[in-house]
């Protein structure tokens, strides 16, 4: 397997992602190159990731002074007042802007690595080096950065833009079956909002990255994903327009897994899973996009044995509860839900260009779901 090296280039960033198989110890030649000047290194772990592979870094990076900052990771944990606790501790240690914290872990770690590196004396150096699929494919890239509020998902955060993403295809292999699949929710994203053949890549070889764990596929799926991601977010940084696509199905999925309190119940790809369904439903239901299109989404989805249904998740009475976390979505900037919506394999509709009211979505509610 040959290394890959993307570059996200754009107003506010000049980063590469590297993706290959068994690239960790290419971290400190990359440091010395991009942080020249760094001493110290806060390292923020998950404790799921495996001790061999903490160790390794830990190893690798013996030439600094290490900060070792371990934490079990839910959504509950992406709070404010965790972040508060790592930064005192990081200014305590005296860390300066030459400095360097280093996510490695998951989507969750990684944005409340990346908030807390953006406010520590205004922003040191970050690195994130993801170790789910669901992070290598999505939250790794883009320098959106957030905690939680009472009120939401990711509702507190920054931009912030790491010097280096570095995704090792190795740390896979000892995935939990549950987050490969939350990881391909991202993915199968991908390949409905833009035209390039990625939805039928997807049709061939999902099999080989869901069952056969495949490395090299997933690498492939990996690449597709970040040069999708890369498209949209060059083009928006702040995510202002076209940006917004890439959140197709998640203003339903992130109301459903505000209305689980964050729980183990629902992981955030099964809630895109079943959000992207009801979003497609809602397509159709509004004849924006077509039977077929929709039946091509719920066969992919029958497949690869993606739940989708909500009804085996909440209660009925538990629905309008969904609704109204919806109308708090970030991306909505009046009183209506502003829904991506799907209208082709490979095409959306345009941020904006779709608004519901609180009262037309719990008329479709229980068609959609």
């Amino acid at each position: 397997m040959q290394t890959a090296k993307l570059q996200v280039k754009n107003l506010s960033a000049n980063y590469s992602i590297v993706i290959g198989s068994n690239i960790l110890a290419q971290i400190p030649k990359r440091i010395k190159t991009l942080c020249p000047n760094a001493k110290k290194i806060a390292l923020v772990v998950d404790k799921n990731v495996p001790k061999k592979f903490k160790n390794k870094l830990l190893y690798i990076l013996k030439k600094y002074d290490i900060y070792l900052f371990e934490y079990s990771v839910n959504e509950k944990f992406k709070s404010f007042d965790n972040v508060n606790k790592l930064v005192e501790k990081c200014l305590f240690n005296n860390f300066n802007r030459s400095d360097i914290l280093i996510s490695f872990g998951g989507g969750i770690l990684g944005d409340f690595s990346a908030f807390s590196a953006s406010i520590i004396k205004r922003g040191i150096n970050f690195i994130n080096v993801p170790t789910t699929l669901l992070s290598q494919v999505d939250s790794s890239i883009g320098g959106k950065t957030g905690v939680n509020s009472k009120l939401g998902k990711n509702l507190i955060g920054t931009f912030y833009q790491p010097k280096l993403v570095v995704s090792d295809v190795d740390l896979l292999k000892s995935l939990p079956q549950r987050e490969l699949v939350c990881g391909y929710a991202e993915i199968l994203k991908h390949s409905l909002i833009l035209k390039n053949n990625f939805f039928e890549w997807l049709q061939k070889y999902s099999h080989q990255m869901l069952v056969d764990r495949n490395l090299n596929i997933l690498q492939q799926a990996i690449i597709r994903s970040c040069k999708v991601k890369m498209h949209f977010i060059n083009k928006d940084v702040y995510e202002k327009n076209i940006r917004m696509m890439l959140n197709f199905g998640h203003t339903f999925a992130h109301a459903i897994e505000l209305q689980s309190n964050y729980s183990k119940k629902i992981n955030h790809g099964e809630a895109v899973i079943m959000g992207m369904m009801m979003a497609a439903r809602l397509s159709y239901l509004k004849k924006i996009c077509s039977l077929h299109t929709l039946t091509q989404l719920k066969n992919i989805y029958k497949l690869n044995n993606l739940k989708y249904d909500i009804k085996k998740k909440f209660k009925e009475r538990e629905y309008k509860e969904i609704i109204k976390h919806m109308v708090k979505d970030k991306k909505n900037n009046d009183n209506k839900i502003n829904l991506i919506l799907l209208k082709n394999i490979g095409q959306t509709t345009l941020p904006n260009a779709y608004k519901i009211s609180l009262m037309e979505m719990k008329k479709n509610f229980n068609k959609i779901i």
